[in-house]
């Protein structure tokens, strides 16, 4: 053959090929495969990505002719600036669906957090019991509140915060006479929390139990539905939950609280002609175009839900040697992310390479709190089961909008993965 060999990089995929820009000698199909791999060190990782192929993303904004029409009706009726219509039906649509008393949406899902912990009484240098396996908001919005997070590990039965462990902790905390001043747990990947225990833990100690639920909206267990447990609870609304607003959370419990956390929200304004303010107040409100786009999200999550779990069904049946999350609390799981723990002798970061390197996004499980350096000095009771989450998990696409085919493409990759790994052993 005679030629050049030649590199480039697609600008959309972020992938590079090589090919080469020249004539192929006649020697057979399989042998010019070969030595293309041999030329691209294609050996060890899926060759799979083409220039009509866009990258899988783990779990992409899922929106339609639906969403878009509301925006439209909410832009149509001029309520352009925060609060409108769409704002009061969309909270009273997310009370009624899960059963909360009252529902405040805000800006996001730690704005809703942390004017949650403002408004059931925690202050400054006061402590707050937080699950570690979980995203970083969660202790984040503790942080922003002023207090000061303690983390508790989670069991294995739930990947949620151990019972034991936080009833062992508010024993010896009650024994020292300084009780923190509230307990969050969180609904992790869509999974409840076991809400049975630690809600008669935290009644027998006086202490408010906040439900993280950021990720679980549509999930249910326990006769009651993830955002409906606790003093208050949580919900996330980001580009890349079930459901999205773009940017959004709200916050859902008694109509005494949510009352509280409107008027923080809306820079603790007082009801004067003039602006007049007497606390400290943040501006953390939902806007009425973005509330507009949640109602037809939520017209459209059990769809959503339906297709999320046929998903991770699928992971299930063709992968039995990766440990799927447990769902020991949850009756139906929302299935936001399908989260797995691989085999002991793979890596998930190499995993994720590889399928990255086919145009497929996966993230390992989340890092926990007290393994982050900003957390260093944080107390920490237990780590071993959130340590081996981290250590062994892995979060695989799962948008509601992913195409059969697609699945197909993140199935094959992943296989190729796992058994190419086998073979390193």
């Amino acid at each position: 053959m005679s030629g050049t060999w030649v590199k480039r990089i697609n600008l959309r995929t972020g992938q590079i090929k090589t090919r080469y820009d020249g004539q192929f000698d006649q020697q057979p199909k399989r042998r010019q495969f070969r030595d293309v791999c041999e030329q691209d060190d294609m050996r060890s990782r899926p060759f799979s990505v083409t220039a009509d192929q866009p990258r899988i993303l783990l779990s992409p904004p899922d929106v339609g002719e639906a969403e878009r029409e509301a925006l439209l009706r909410a832009f149509d009726t001029g309520w352009i600036a925060p609060l409108g219509p769409e704002v009061n039906a969309f909270e009273a649509e997310l009370a009624e669906y899960t059963g909360a008393e009252s529902c405040a949406v805000l800006a996001s899902g730690t704005s809703a957090l942390q004017l949650g912990l403002l408004a059931i009484g925690v202050k400054p240098g006061d402590e707050v019991v937080v699950q570690s396996a979980t995203f970083a908001a969660t202790a984040f919005a503790v942080v922003h509140a002023g207090a000061i997070p303690a983390f508790i590990d989670s069991d294995k039965s739930t990947w949620n915060m151990d019972p034991d462990l936080l009833e062992q902790f508010l024993e010896e905390r009650a024994a020292q006479g300084r009780l923190p001043k509230a307990v969050m747990p969180v609904d992790l990947y869509g999974m409840l929390a076991n809400f049975e225990r630690l809600e008669a833990i935290c009644q027998s100690f006086e202490i408010p139990l906040i439900e993280d639920a950021a990720e679980a909206l549509g999930s249910e267990g326990q006769q009651r539905a993830g955002g409906a447990f606790g003093s208050c609870a949580a919900l996330s609304f980001n580009g890349n939950k079930i459901i999205t607003t773009s940017g959004g959370g709200a916050l859902l419990g008694p109509s005494e609280l949510t009352e509280r956390v409107r008027y923080l929200a809306t820079q603790a304004r007082e009801p004067a002609l003039h602006y007049q303010h007497t606390e400290i107040g943040y501006n953390a409100r939902m806007s009425n175009l973005l509330a507009g786009l949640g109602r037809a999200q939520l017209a459209g999550l059990e769809a959503k839900i339906e297709r999320r779990t046929q998903i991770f069904n699928r992971y299930q049946r063709d992968f039995p040697q990766i440990e799927w999350i447990p769902s020991t609390h949850t009756e139906r799981s929302n299935r936001w992310l399908s989260v797995g723990l691989l085999p002991e002798w793979v890596k998930p970061a190499d995993v994720c390479a590889d399928l990255d390197a086919a145009g497929i996004e996966a993230r390992p499980a989340w890092k926990p709190m007290h393994a982050q350096p900003v957390f260093e000095s944080a107390e920490m009771i237990g780590g071993e089961v959130a340590d081996q989450l981290f250590s062994r998990g892995i979060c695989l696409p799962s948008g509601s909008a992913m195409s059969s085919d697609e699945l197909d493409r993140v199935l094959q990759a992943l296989n190729q993965s796992l058994n190419d790994r086998s073979l390193q052993i």
